[in-house]
């Protein structure tokens, strides 16, 4: 299982990035603009439950720590 939280801040796209705080990469926001999602077995499970609690924000995973779930 990794811990996953997703970006508070919009990218320049548009999107809000989930991120794998276990495996980690370069692109981590800060501290205070964490949003903690849990332990999940893949980082699809983060981004179901992101996309239920902020219905229409736009959320994809990020390039280098969540490439199956990056979409854009």
């Amino acid at each position: 299982m990794s811990k996953f939280i997703i970006n508070k801040n919009q990218q320049t796209n548009g999107d809000h990035e989930v991120h794998n705080l276990t495996t980690g990469c370069s692109f981590m926001p800060q501290t205070q603009n964490r949003i903690d999602l849990g332990e999940h077995t893949h980082c699809s499970g983060a981004i179901s439950l992101a996309k239920r609690n902020w219905p229409k924000a736009r959320i994809n995973g990020c390039y280098y720590c969540c490439n199956s779930c990056h979409t854009s």
